[in-house]
């Protein structure tokens, strides 16, 4: 899979299929830790259009992950906060590397820019795998979506403790 898939900075026409991946990795690829309510409320948060998308990244710099044609992943990041906005993979390329190597790339970009701690509010999906990539937990929160509560996890990843943030792992 990482052998077709060329990492980028998203272009206006990648929004339909961020749409889609957002849809899609709330919808399935977090069923096993969010009740079906809670999918619904959450994807619900975001519009399925591609001018919604092309709207975010005009306020999020967003790598893409490109195979065949299509963004099957992306990464906003806060560039001003040094913040992770989000991380979403099309669920069946999940566990092949795609979101370790966007966060990977996004934490470099972050870094370049003189960031020496990142944060992001990751779901229950995400946070076990930045645990095991030196991610510090901070805090344990909720959120809400059309009256559900979104359990996640405000998480930490600090450049001078030597977490690790390669893309080695298959996630």
């Amino acid at each position: 899979m990482l052998e077709r898939t060329r990492f980028r900075e998203a272009l206006p026409k990648d929004a339909a299929d961020q749409a889609e991946v957002f849809h899609h990795a709330v919808m399935d690829g977090a069923a096993g830790q969010y009740t079906l309510a809670e999918r619904e409320a959450w994807a619900a948060a975001l519009p399925r259009t591609a001018e919604a998308w092309m709207a975010r990244q005009a306020l999020y710099p967003t790598l893409v992950a490109e195979c065949d044609g299509h963004c099957v992943g992306f990464c906003e990041r806060d560039a001003a906060r040094g913040d992770i906005e989000t991380l979403y993979v099309w669920p069946s390329v999940m566990r092949q590397g795609v979101g370790s190597r966007l966060l990977t790339l996004a934490l470099a970009a972050l870094g370049e820019a003189g960031h020496r701690r990142v944060s992001i509010d990751a779901s229950l999906v995400l946070a076990p795998g930045l645990r095991a990539r030196g991610w510090q937990t901070v805090s344990e929160t909720w959120v809400e979506r059309q009256g559900q509560r979104l359990a996640r996890v405000g998480m930490i990843f600090d450049f001078a403790d030597g977490a690790t943030n390669d893309c080695t792992t298959n996630d």
